[in-house]
């Protein structure tokens, strides 16, 4: 299983998604919460996970407690095949919640401008490789 990208778990911590992301957080929450299946009893503490996701929950936007719980899901994952299934499922859900807005607004005012321009939203991988043309006041001349 691929681990749970950080990004995703800070923002639907954070209220993103709109009630589709706070039923997914639910969701994680209770899985989380759910008692460890690797058969040896647990040791009766807080279940792997459970302190990750609490302090998350607490700091939205700390990057460091988003990777903490990410880490933590993995690991809990690896000792109980049973929540392993389980997490795959409710990240294939999670997944499809949009996180961000769904407008944009992409202006570009205020004088001359001399190089590529991309306008748009949620770009991956945009890759420049011919050189901006040269500003008219720089152009060579051929004298």
């Amino acid at each position: 299983m691929d681990p749970v990208s950080v990004g995703l778990l800070a923002a639907l911590a954070g209220g993103a998604g709109g009630e589709l992301g706070r039923q997914m957080w639910t969701g994680l929450t209770v899985l989380v919460r759910r008692p460890l299946r690797r058969g040896d009893g647990g040791s009766g503490g807080p279940l792997p996970g459970e302190d990750e996701l609490t302090r998350l929950q607490q700091a939205p936007g700390d990057g460091t407690r988003a990777h903490a719980l990410s880490t933590a899901l993995a690991v809990r994952a690896a000792l109980d095949t049973e929540f392993a299934t389980a997490l795959a499922a409710w990240h294939e859900q999670a997944r499809l919640v949009r996180i961000g807005g769904g407008s944009v607004n992409n202006t570009i005012s205020g004088g001359s401008y001399y190089a590529p321009v991309l306008q748009g939203r949620d770009f991956q991988g945009a890759t420049f490789n011919v050189p901006a043309p040269p500003r008219p006041d720089q152009a060579v001349t051929g004298e």
